[in-house]
């Protein structure tokens, strides 16, 4: 199969110590100012060329609002957000999106879902088929390209998913959550592809997830934040080797990166709970 990705992209730096995404004391808040709650609270960290960053947190920490605005679908923020030095305001055409719903269009095949992005673009037939074959055998799914997502498993539906977001080749590849409805045994396997697909792309991803085995086999860096309001309480450098595989999973380095980060995250999971049953007894008191 030939390849179909550019070795340099457009607008791209060729300064591999630059950061492509800098999101600068970044904070947003809900709500009037009697009811004002802050989900993201002075947030700041960048991501270089290439790089796989996960953010990880507690339920109620901003993630996904985080999400929402490196993704350009929250417009009013404070702080900064740039790609490539370009300020974040909306939809932005270097981000490419995977959200933890699915959401392939049961109407098309494999092929028209991965090549759509490129139809809206008016991109021939001819050529957006070759690249959709393309990204189809990328994550996998070679001999599936006729199929509907009705005949396809959880986990292949996501690879449909992934490689339509890749087909459109993204700067960067921002992933929410893509893989918290499936098993256990599929997100491993699925973190494999992903790692093969990040190396051989060279693909600046950012992941959000609250899954902390999934976090350290895929990153290069975690990023950890508190309960709400959510900053960042630690940034954990994962030196695990690469090509890395799910075989590292049950390494003695692997057990020692989730225990570390577990750590962190005890207390601010503990905290969530904790006024979680705060607002459960008072809503029984109140009924």
């Amino acid at each position: 199969m030939g390849s179909v990705q550019t070795a340099t992209r457009p607008g791209v730096s060729l300064d591999a110590d630059k950061p492509v995404l800098i999101i600068d004391d970044v904070y947003k808040t809900f709500g009037d100012a009697e009811e004002a709650v802050t989900a993201v609270d002075h947030v700041s960290f960048d991501v270089k060329p290439g790089e796989f960053v996960a953010v990880i947190g507690p339920s109620g920490c901003g993630k996904s609002t985080l999400f929402n605005i490196i993704g350009g679908m929250l417009g009013e923020y404070g702080g900064d957000v740039r790609i490539d030095g370009e300020r974040i305001a909306g939809p932005h055409p270097a981000v490419g999106m995977v959200f933890q719903e699915e959401s392939t269009f049961p109407w098309r095949s494999v092929i028209d879902n991965v090549a759509f992005p490129l139809e809206l673009r008016g991109v021939a037939k001819s050529e957006r088929y070759d690249r959709a074959r393309h990204f189809i055998g990328m994550v996998g799914l070679d001999g599936f390209e006729k199929r509907y997502p009705s005949q396809l498993s959880g986990g292949m539906k996501q690879r449909v998913s992934i490689a339509r977001t890749l087909v459109s080749n993204p700067r960067i590849l921002l992933m929410d959550e893509p893989f918290a409805a499936l098993d256990e045994q599929t997100r491993l396997l699925l973190g494999d592809k992903i790692t093969q697909i990040q190396q051989e792309l060279k693909q600046t991803t950012l992941l959000i997830t609250h899954n902390l085995t999934e976090a350290v086999q895929l990153s290069d860096r975690i990023v950890v934040m508190t309960y709400r309001p959510g900053k960042v309480k630690r940034i954990a450098d994962i030196d695990l080797a690469r090509p890395r595989t799910s075989d590292v999973v049950g390494s003695d380095a692997f057990g020692r990166h989730v225990a570390d980060i577990w750590n962190d995250l005890r207390e601010e999971a503990s905290r969530g709970m904790q006024e979680s049953e705060q607002v459960a007894r008072a809503d029984r008191r109140r009924g």
